[in-house]
């Protein structure tokens, strides 16, 4: 992230997950966070000056609800990614290669995340 700030206010204020604990990015006192999620450690966010170059989906949730995440997500201000080449239904979510259903969202820096679900 460009700003460690901003992230807290998503990773934490939308997105709800729990920060296990915050340190230091390169020169940053407190630039990182380490976020709880499927019930141990899974995202380090920290704050840097590359933060959102990659087009690539940096990080995926497997859920069993997606409509459920998705309709909880969307209430809480995050919003998801359409793409013009993919069929998307009214909440934002495609079916997925192979099987299953995928949604995206981005972060404020423009980072891509996922959520996909076998169902």
């Amino acid at each position: 992230m460009s700003d460690i700030q901003v992230a807290v206010a998503f990773y934490e204020g939308r997105l709800g997950l729990e920060a296990l604990r915050s340190g230091p990015s390169a020169t940053i006192a407190d630039g990182s966070r380490i976020y709880a999620s499927g019930g141990g450690p899974a995202l380090n966010v920290y704050q840097s000056i590359t933060a959102g170059k990659t087009p690539a989906t940096l990080a995926t949730w497997y859920v069993d609800d997606i409509d459920q995440i998705v309709d909880e997500l969307t209430s809480s201000g995050v919003e998801f990614v359409r793409y013009d080449h993919l069929e998307h239904d009214a909440r934002g979510i495609t079916a997925r290669a192979g099987g299953g259903r995928i949604a995206w969202f981005q972060d404020p820096d423009g980072n891509t995340f996922a959520l996909e679900a076998d169902v």
